[in-house]
């Protein structure tokens, strides 16, 4: 028996100890409790991709320095920001309206005066948009701040003389580890913000925003970190209205990396939701049509959206059981484009994955 249970413990150690680290990309799968929804139509998007390394990228502005730049430690280009002490906003506000998302990829970078790798994000409500220094404690005349550091931070305030108090709360994971990429994602929704690390939710304010001040600016501050992919929309699709009733859904919450064809799990949200609709509708068929913009030649964009679309359809038989025979799949690459491939913004627009009621 203690033979026994001596060999039980060396095979539990055994699997533990050398179990394999599988990931969505290994597997081919996403399982998540994600539940960010991005918005539809694309107001603003940098990946700096048009953009010159060594320049300053033309959409923003600083009272400090920053240069675009790549790394080795991971694909694209990436706004890095060099002067910890410098103020960063977008060059032009945004006209946002109650419901809206904002997204970015962050590679946290050791400041190396101050040695950590802490910054700060701001949402804000300015009545002088072009004026960076205006409140530089408590930036624009409302805002909501947070603040990434060894643990996560919030702070959401109004110039309202008193009016409102301060709310403030802090989060002691996950951590922000220098050098290593991250997802943000936050979701405004009138008074109620919610903020993501990757798929975690952290912050999930209720009444964080004030219904008196319209926010129209974001702001870094307080670090060195490297930022990418910026995503600003609004509108939440109805998903379910387009796809029944209408016939056609255009889904810009599927994600995939630059030339790549694996589905990232930041997608999980709205294909959960494309297989909720067909599970409820049994006797529903549809086509998944990949697009892509007009980087790279025609050829390899047509077999990159193909390969995408396919990609789509695996992850709803595997991950959700939908009956493979109901989808059927197809790429167009950079043919029928919805806008002109001549901005950031514009080539976000085209970057989609279509569903056609069949």
């Amino acid at each position: 028996m203690k033979k026994l249970f001596i060999l039980s413990f060396v095979l539990f150690l055994f699997s533990v100890l050398f179990k394999p680290n599988l990931t969505a990309q290994d597997t081919g799968t996403i399982t998540s409790k994600y539940d960010f929804v991005p918005g539809e139509k694309v107001i603003f998007y940098d990946d700096f991709t048009s953009e010159n390394i060594g320049d300053f990228p033309l959409q923003w502005n600083t009272t400090g320095s920053g240069e675009v730049v790549t790394t080795t430690l991971t694909e694209g280009r990436w706004f890095y920001i060099t002067n910890a002490k410098g103020i960063t906003t977008l060059d032009s506000f945004v006209d946002l309206p109650e419901n809206y998302t904002i997204e970015f990829d962050v590679i946290p970078h050791k400041d190396t005066k101050n040695n950590n790798s802490n910054f700060n994000f701001y949402l804000l409500s300015t009545s002088k948009p072009k004026d960076l220094m205006y409140g530089v404690a408590r930036p624009g005349d409302a805002g909501v701040k947070f603040s990434f550091e060894y643990n996560n931070y919030y702070k959401a305030y109004y110039n309202d003389k008193g009016k409102t108090p301060d709310l403030s709360g802090r989060e002691e994971q996950p951590k922000i580890q220098n050098d290593n990429k991250y997802r943000i994602s936050v979701w405004a929704q009138k008074e109620r913000i919610r903020l993501y690390i990757g798929e975690e939710k952290v912050f999930d304010l209720p009444k964080a925003m004030s219904k008196d001040f319209k926010y129209n600016m974001i702001r870094f501050d307080g670090g060195t970190p490297m930022i990418s992919n910026i995503r600003i929309a609004t509108g939440i699709p109805d998903m379910r209205n387009k796809l029944l009733t209408e016939g056609k859904l255009v889904s810009y919450g599927i994600y995939f990396d630059v030339n790549k064809d694996v589905v990232k799990p930041e997608s999980y949200p709205t294909i959960k939701e494309i297989a909720t609709i067909l599970k409820e509708n049994s006797a529903l068929k549809i086509k998944i049509v990949g697009y892509t913009d007009s980087d790279g030649d025609d050829k390899s964009n047509l077999e990159l959206s193909k390969r995408r679309a396919v990609s789509v359809k695996n992850i709803l038989v595997k991950d959700f059981g939908i009956d493979a025979a109901r989808i059927e799949t197809d790429g167009k690459g950079e043919g029928d484009p919805v806008a002109p491939n001549d901005s950031a913004v514009n080539k976000a627009l085209n970057r989609r994955v279509e569903f056609i009621k069949l």
